[in-house]
């Protein structure tokens, strides 16, 4: 089962606010994907979400772009910024990416976001299977809040 941002925001709308937050406060983020012998690449990625969905943009012919037509599934991890606070916690998605072609859903991606080259990139809109934020909370628990759709967030904490 996965779900798009939108379905995601509507269900857990405190998760998705402080894990939108997240993915803001840096520009470039880790993308991992699966290679052709199916070992890990991880690589930079610039994500948006717009109009109730998690993009990903890529270079023409970049090999993550060649990974995941071949191989959809991914795992995003937020940019935890320099230093070791790491405010508003780790953050990672996974899911499955969909290239998308369609000449008016590109068109309306590239006005908001223009690209280098709006006539030259992958883009890629993602189903989510999973969001995780870890992050200490009361400086004694380490917290793990954990969704899936079709299911509330799971919260497990640590000492």
């Amino acid at each position: 089962m996965s779900s798009n941002w939108q379905d995601f925001a509507a269900a857990e709308p405190r998760l998705a606010e402080t894990v939108e937050k997240r993915f803001g406060a840096f520009t470039h983020h880790v993308l991992a994907t699966l290679r052709k012998d199916g070992s890990p690449r991880t690589t930079g990625l610039e994500v948006r979400i717009l109009h109730g969905e998690l993009w990903l943009g890529m270079m023409p012919n970049s090999l993550k772009a060649l990974d995941l037509r071949r191989d959809p599934r991914f795992a995003l991890q937020a940019n935890p910024g320099s230093g070791t606070g790491m405010a508003g916690g780790d953050v990672r998605i996974s899911g499955r990416a969909v290239e998308v072609r369609d000449p008016e859903t590109v068109a309306r991606y590239t006005d908001a976001v223009n690209p280098p080259d709006p006539d030259a990139f992958h883009l890629f809109r993602t189903e989510l299977t999973e969001v995780v934020r870890t992050y200490i909370e009361d400086e004694k628990y380490l917290e793990v809040q954990l969704w899936k759709p079709g299911a509330p967030v799971r919260t497990t904490r640590r000492t």
